[in-house]
Formats: C-alpha cells, structure tokens, sequence
C-alpha cells in the first residue's frame, strides 16, 4: 500500500502563502448579449474553451490572483535592492453581466464599487460595437471617475472568414477609444490569444491608479481593497552610537509587495479588513 505523501511546513507554508493577495480589487465584464464575455471569462479562469455556452442570466461571480510585474523571461531584472522581487499579487473578483436589454436594469446595480471594466464586443458584428456607447454611458454615470476601462475586441479568429461589410475596422475603434479615453486590446476566447494579458493589463491600470493615489483601498467605493498579504513597517535602531539610529524598513519577504500601503509606525504590524461576502453587489 502506498505511503501518504509527508506534508512539510514548507508546502504548507507555500500553499497558504499562494492564496494570499495584496489587494482586491472588483472587476465587471460587460458588453452586448453574444459577444463572448462569458467564454473569455471562463477561458481566463479555468483555460479552457466552453463548448457548451449559453447566454447569462443575471450576473455570474469568479475570482483569481494575477501576479503583476512577474518577468519570467529574466526574473532577475525584477528585482530590489534587498534581493526580493516585488511582485505585487491581485485578486480580482470577476463579474459576468448579462448583456440582453431586459436584464440591463439588474446588471447597472452592480456597477457601483467597480475597479475596472472589460468592455467587449464582436469584432464581426458591427451592431455589437455600436452598442457600446450606451454602455460607455452608464459607466460614467455608475462607477467611480477612476475607473479603469479595457475594450475588449472578441473573436479576431473569425475575422478571415468573416463577412466584411460586417466587421469592425481599425478606424472605427481607434477614434471610439480616443474620444472616450479608453484602451483596447483584441483577443480570442477560442484560441486563448490575448486572453491573459487582457486581464493583466487592467490590473496594472488599476494597481498604476492605487500606486499614484487615484485610487484609495480603504475607500470602498473605489473597488479596490488591501488583501491579506501583511504589510510591515519595523523599525531598527542601531545601538553602539551616540544618538540612536533609526532606520526603516520595508520588509517585502517571499516576493511579496507593500506597495500603496501608508501604515507606519514601530514594529508596526496592519492588516486590512478580511475579503467582502460575495454576495454583495460591491466590494
């Protein structure tokens, strides 16, 4: 009979350190009804293509850490001087509205609290592009003024065989990103193209706001919040001179980042308030 593997502190450690975040920060996926939201979500999450898709009622809720500022190519260029590379670890609680007209009244009281947003569309369905401004709309007038939006430009695998005189050309994006003040990116849920680094790029937008004080985590109504990763602020007095020497530090331990915290203090440990239930319409 085969020995039960031994579980060290180590593993332990590591598995309990792997579900820790800096912050949390909510997310909402919108967009017209066929558009793809619900398959890049659920590529996103799980990797993996949803055969089986049908339309969303309502709103559905995921989540996953995105590790922000990882270089894998060279991970020594990522690093600080003590040696420690500062990633900064971000659970984003995901939020899949329905895109159907009827249900636009349940999906906008979700909207308050939001972070960021993915706005998706067809890239072969022009309709689907025109409905975006409506929707551009009830973020401005629902969400935070620094709200973090993404377009998100869905099913570029269909393009080659595409009806033309339906497709959304370059033009008509840029000048719709431009005039509303928004980025884009094009993906596929099908082939996984693009489909990480969509959700990786709206969390640097969203952690680049924190980091500049656009955004405050102890503010709900800013989406975000501090996670559970803990921030230390010690302070180390050197003896052995005439006037004691104090001398902070930032202990960023097993690559973990402390950025956007403004706790201080002597042997000073904070840590923010635990994760919201789910359930809720905001953070």
């Amino acid at each position: 009979m085969p020995k039960r593997p031994v579980l060290n502190d180590t593993y332990l450690a590591e598995q309990e350190l792997s579900s820790m975040y800096d912050y949390l920060a909510k997310i909402i996926l919108l967009g017209p009804s066929g558009c793809g939201k619900s398959c890049i979500l659920h590529r996103y999450v799980h990797d993996e293509w949803r055969i089986m898709a049908s339309q969303t009622i309502g709103v559905e809720f995921s989540s996953k850490i995105v590790k922000i500022g990882q270089n894998d190519s060279n991970p020594k260029s990522a690093r600080n001087d003590i040696g420690y590379s500062p990633v900064t670890r971000m659970k984003l609680q995901l939020w899949d509205t329905a895109g159907q007209e009827r249900f636009r009244s349940l999906t906008r009281g979700y909207y308050r609290g939001a972070a960021g947003v993915l706005l998706v569309y067809d890239i072969t369905n022009h309709q689907t592009f025109k409905d975006l401004q409506y929707f551009i709309q009830d973020i401005r007038s629902l969400t935070s003024p620094s709200v973090s939006i993404l377009v998100v430009c869905n099913k570029i695998d269909l393009v080659p065989t595409a009806d033309p005189t339906t497709l959304v050309n370059e033009a008509d994006l840029t000048d719709f990103c431009n005039v509303n003040d928004v980025e884009f990116i094009k993906l596929s849920a099908l082939t996984n193209k693009n489909v990480t680094e969509a959700f990786e790029k709206l969390s640097s937008m969203i952690l680049t706001k924190v980091e500049l004080g656009f955004l405050d985590p102890e503010d709900p109504e800013t989406g975000v919040q501090y996670g559970d990763v803990p921030r230390w602020d010690a302070t180390v007095r050197l003896k052995g001179t005439r006037n004691s020497l104090s001398t902070n530090i930032n202990l960023l331990g097993l690559g973990y980042s402390s950025s956007g915290s403004r706790h201080s203090g002597p042997a000073c440990y904070t840590r923010s308030a635990t994760e919201p239930d789910y359930t809720s319409k905001c953070c």
